[in-house]
């Protein structure tokens, strides 16, 4: 297997960020520094990052209802609490993309980093849906250009589901991870979001969980997302 795929599997981190630690010279096979992410490597084999032995352990998913102020990341060096601080769990946990700290809403963390990967990477196009409070009351005109794409400073976004449920309520279908993209969104059609919830990632649903709790998905709620993730 490769390295980067090794540490991916082991929860170190997802496949490309495996990729970073392994560029920097973090880690060692068999007492050796291996800056190739290609490397090949076995179960047998000595794999280190920072001197820690690697070590494949069971692989875990769950879905988590982060408050506003939660940071979407495994650690915070400052202040706010982290994400990861809401499971109870020893595994290496990560967040399955991010939410920025002010929106609320489904936000899945796994140490399975070859899923990780699938479901962040834009070639599947995995959906996710969010609803989001407005300050003002949305047009036809711009659900239309929501819906269709809208060109944002990093180039236009791609064609979406929009959803009206209220005068200043929508619900957007989005196939692609931008940063801040549903607020970015809304202010190119000279909007502004007061309140952002994501509610559904692929076929997994926000529904009832607690705000701050987080649930372990089930095997079978595990493999429709393997299934969502099919090129």
């Amino acid at each position: 297997m490769r390295l980067a795929k090794y540490l991916a599997h082991s929860g170190i981190a997802s496949r490309r960020k495996a990729e970073s630690i392994i560029a920097r010279g973090r880690v060692t096979v068999g007492g050796e520094v291996v800056t190739d992410p290609a490397r090949d490597v076995g179960e047998g084999d000595d794999v280190r990052v920072d001197g820690s032995p690697v070590t494949v352990e069971a692989h875990e998913v769950w879905a988590v209802n982060k408050p506003a102020g939660v940071v979407s990341t495994a650690r915070e060096p400052g202040s706010r609490p982290a994400v990861v601080e809401l499971v109870r769990s020893d595994a290496r946990l990560y967040p399955v993309g991010r939410l920025d700290a002010d929106s609320t809403g489904l936000l899945l963390l796994t140490n399975n980093g070859e899923l990780a990967n699938r479901l962040t990477h834009p070639r599947y196009e995995v959906p996710k849906a969010y609803r989001a409070v407005l300050r003002r009351p949305v047009s036809e005109r711009d659900m239309r250009r929501l819906a269709s794409g809208i060109e944002l400073d990093d180039g236009p976004t791609a064609p979406a589901e929009a959803h009206r449920l209220g005068e200043r309520e929508i619900e957007l279908i989005l196939r692609e991870g931008r940063n801040r993209q549903v607020r970015r969104m809304a202010e190119a059609v000279d909007n502004e979001v007061i309140s952002l919830r994501r509610v559904r990632f692929g076929s997994i649903e926000l529904g009832d969980l607690p705000k701050g709790t987080a649930r372990r998905l089930s095997t079978d709620e595990v493999s429709r997302l393997w299934e969502d993730a099919q090129p």
